[in-house]
């Protein structure tokens, strides 16, 4: 059997506490995952943010984001510039460097693509869903799917779907349940097309019959072509790759630390050292409870917490030589420890779907196969750590993932379900409508927060106003 060529991922997953990156130091860490046990840039780069910006520049829109979403552009790109330049100079091949696909957000919640070649990404989509306060995206999911052509000599020699989801689930360690029900929306809401109009478009496929064994068996025909069809624009449309990164918060209690609570230790020869601590994750409990992140698999965590930090104060420069070139320094070491009325989590994770076992048995086992997940050390913005993955994706087309009808029977009767063959919960047909509402109330409650937090925004304002309201007279006289 022919080896199944596979396409090389980095995703990497930040809260960045709404503030802006330094550039140089964020460049430096991403040039060193970009070399965690590999000698090649990767081939896409996903980079999900969550509290990217502040809550109403976010609201707001790209206009105001357009400015932090570059921060990362460019620590990408000299990271990517650095890597490549010292690959050149060892092995005298010199990768492509990256081009910016798309960037999307839903509130404070981005995604952005990177390629190394854009032309192979296609077909293209982006989804978002709300479930903040009200709905609105100060809490949310935005997603991208897209289908990935590897071509040689101008033909396609292999492509496949990819969809990838970044999310920031509700915050406190008694919010358990409410995570859950946030994953539950994005299962539900989280979808590539209206599924109202997909409902709409269905009844007008039938035909007639004359007699009532024949309109059972079309009632039942449509009944499977509808739920297909509702499968498809979801997360877990079987014909398609599934990640999901982002701030996940789940953590080790249901209750804040006791004032004598030991906390995670990070000293290997401790019996305190934070591997101890993994089996109270409540992701993973909740997750093998069948409650949480269905089917999605992750690997190996071997870093410690990535939240919440406390940051050491910078240390001052002693003259005003050490003060030059300060801002563009790289190699600021940033000393932490854990704030003591949180307890420690995993908050920060990236899942994924591997391969389902019927087309393992038609492709050769062909699987994910994990490069690197890691932690990259903290940064003076956020008192979260951000956390990468890089692993090889097969490259199977969409047709081959699907489930023959004999291996579909066979998954319905195993527990739990595979999720591409039934989802955990139902689609919700008012998703799509309901975001639209929501959204155009989020830019309206984006300028007035701004305008209220700022007397230049309101001198703006006023002046926009005046001007207005005299071009109207003006005109009107």
């Amino acid at each position: 059997m022919t080896p199944i060529p596979t396409l090389d991922v980095f995703i990497l997953t930040f809260n960045a506490a709404k503030r802006e990156i330094n550039i140089p130091v964020f460049a430096r860490h991403l040039y060193n995952a970009f070399g965690q046990n590999a000698t090649t840039l990767p081939e896409l780069v996903v980079i999900s943010l969550q509290e990217m910006a502040p809550l109403a520049k976010a609201f707001i829109g790209s206009y105001m984001l357009s400015p932090y979403f570059q921060r990362y552009e460019s620590a990408v790109n000299i990271a990517a510039a650095k890597f490549a330049a010292e690959e050149e100079r060892r092995r005298g091949r010199k990768d492509r460097p990256y081009a910016l696909v798309t960037t999307r957000n839903v509130g404070m919640t981005g995604i952005m693509l990177f390629a190394r070649d854009p032309a192979a990404v296609q077909y293209l989509q982006s989804t978002e869903v709300g479930f903040g306060a009200g709905d609105i995206g100060n809490k949310g999911a935005v997603g991208l799917r897209m289908v990935y052509k590897r071509e040689e000599d101008g033909s396609t020699v292999a492509s496949t779907e990819l969809t990838f989801v970044s999310a920031h689930l509700a915050a406190m360690e008694w919010n358990l349940e409410k995570r859950n029900k946030n994953w539950e929306s994005i299962v539900s809401g989280l979808v590539f097309e209206d599924p109202k109009k997909i409902a709409e478009r269905l009844p007008m496929q039938h035909t007639l019959h004359d007699n009532e064994d024949s309109e059972a068996s079309d009632a039942l025909l449509q009944q499977d072509i509808a739920e297909k069809a509702l499968h498809d624009i979801s997360i877990y449309k079987p014909g398609s790759h599934l990640f999901v990164a982002g701030d996940l918060n789940y953590r080790l209690s249901k209750s804040s630390p006791a004032s004598n609570a030991t906390f995670p230790s990070t000293n290997p020869e401790s019996p305190n050292h934070f591997a101890h601590f993994l089996a109270r994750d409540q992701l993973t409990i909740e997750k093998a409870a069948g409650r949480t992140l269905h089917g999605l698999s992750e690997a190996e965590i071997k870093f410690p917490p990535t939240y919440k930090l406390v940051l050491s104060p910078k240390s001052k420069p002693q003259t005003e030589l050490d003060r030059i070139g300060e801002e563009e320094d790289d190699m600021d070491q940033v000393e932490w420890s854990w704030a003591l009325h949180r307890w420690p989590g995993w908050c920060d994770r990236i899942l994924f779907l591997d391969v389902p076992s019927w087309a393992q048995e038609a492709t050769g086992d062909a699987k994910m196969k994990v490069t690197a997940y890691n932690a990259i050390p903290a940064v003076r913005s956020s008192d979260h750590r951000a956390v990468f993955l890089r692993l090889q994706v097969p490259i199977i087309e969409p047709d081959k993932l699907l489930p023959s009808e004999s291996a579909y029977e066979a998954e319905l009767n195993k527990q739990p379900v595979d999720p591409r063959i039934k989802l955990p919960f139902p689609i919700d047909f008012q998703s799509w409508e309901h975001r639209a509402m929501i959204k155009k109330w989020e830019s309206t409650i984006g300028w007035s927060m701004l305008v209220s937090q700022s007397k230049q925004a309101i001198t703006v304002f006023f002046t926009v106003l005046l001007i207005g309201l005299g071009t109207w007279w003006y005109r009107s006289r």
